[in-house]
């Protein structure tokens, strides 16, 4: 999570500097257009060949990305540089679209059905810790060393990360090699639909953080920051807080009802986002933000296996993710084609957002009022 988290406030300068700042937007898209597509083979690939040969792919994606985008960056014509570095987006989207499914799916294994909140709030924990630290540490080596420094170290982390994934055990009992049919999409069952309720309410979450992504560390440094990832910190660090609480209450107080107080956060703290004109004010919308998204993730995933058929959590968790991606790589492209069109729109943009949050609300009663007459069973 350090690795690819590190790059995220430093890429629009980096892109700026190649001279294709219209192209902010794919940014964040391009990556989680490559995380969607992949994740219609992760799952189920996870499901029949095992959990491990799912996380060291991912890995091993993340360990060779900061290379590639140096490599890119060397090319002497700036129209393939550009376009090379759009292109290694795409497919260091392949890392997300692996890593987080098999580990979520291994951790599920290892635990009890009544610890699956707790157990996914610490892996959460986990990998925000890494994307506290990392976005600083990117923008620290890319301002004082350079953008070469900022991926060479993504690349070490990856590095680091596959060297103790080999270690992991599998834990999927009846796991086999992994065949060329498991890439074969046609054949179906990449998708789970008992995941609907979950995705669905992920996307409007997904959607803001896309916008987040995107936007905010333009709006970050026209308020001050001279590090834009230490603001990434300081959201992360919120996000940690809440993880540590939010993921034990769900198995206790249940799923939708936690989310429920995630989402009314997201409109809360995105309504902080649109009125910001201060620091003390970024501050504020950062944490409360930060709190929404560490009450909201946790219980999603949980929410999701909760839901899934037996045999199929690891399909499931990919649905779900889908709509992750989907929802950020829109909210990404959108906000930033339009921000690089008109800057004014910018804080606008977070108004919106606030809006998703209050229909991501809006869906969980929906959704409770439809299990509570018994016309869905989870």
């Amino acid at each position: 999570m350090a690795s690819f988290g590190m790059l995220l406030p430093e890429l629009p300068g980096y892109l700026d500097r190649m001279g294709a700042h219209h192209l902010i937007g794919w940014i964040v898209a391009l990556f989680t257009v490559g995380a969607f597509l992949s994740r219609f083979v992760s799952g189920r690939m996870a499901d029949a060949a095992g959990r491990r040969p799912v996380m060291l792919f991912g890995t091993a994606v993340t360990a060779l990305a900061g290379f590639a985008y140096i490599g890119v960056a060397r090319l002497e014509n700036m129209a393939m540089a550009v376009t090379g570095f759009l292109v290694v987006r795409l497919l260091h989207g392949l890392s997300t679209g692996f890593r987080p499914t098999g580990t979520s799916a291994f951790l599920t294994d290892m635990v009890p059905a009544h610890k699956r909140g707790e157990a996914l709030g610490y892996l959460g924990v986990a990998g925000n810790a890494g994307m506290a630290l990392g976005p600083a540490l990117g923008s620290w080596l890319a301002v004082d060393f350079g953008y070469d420094a900022m991926f060479m170290a993504s690349s070490v982390l990856g590095i680091a990360a596959y060297g103790m994934t080999v270690f992991l055990p599998e834990s999927l009992s009846h796991a086999r090699k992994v065949s060329w049919s498991d890439l074969n999409v046609f054949r179906g069952g990449s998708v789970e639909r008992a995941a609907w309720p979950s995705s669905l309410f992920l996307l409007p979450v997904a959607l803001a953080f896309g916008v987040f992504l995107t936007v905010t560390p333009d709006l970050v440094e026209g308020l001050g920051f001279k590090y834009k990832g230490s603001f990434n910190t300081v959201v992360v660090a919120a996000s940690i807080f809440a993880r540590l609480i939010a993921g034990k209450a769900s198995d206790r107080y249940g799923r939708v009802e936690l989310l429920m107080v995630g989402a009314v956060m997201l409109s809360v703290g995105m309504t902080l986002f649109f009125n910001a004109t201060n620091v003390p004010m970024l501050l504020a919308a950062g944490v409360i933000y930060g709190l929404s998204i560490g009450i909201n993730m946790p219980a999603i995933f949980a929410w999701t296996v909760d839901l899934a058929p037996a045999g199929r959590a690891a399909t499931s968790l990919s649905t779900m993710l889908m709509a992750l991606e989907v929802g950020i790589g829109v909210g990404a492209y959108v906000s930033g084609t339009w921000y690089a069109m008109d800057s004014q729109v910018l804080l606008s943009l977070y108004g919106g957002c606030a809006l998703l949050g209050l229909a991501g609300f809006a869906f969980l009663i929906f959704w409770q009022r439809l299990h509570k007459k018994g016309r869905f069973v989870s």
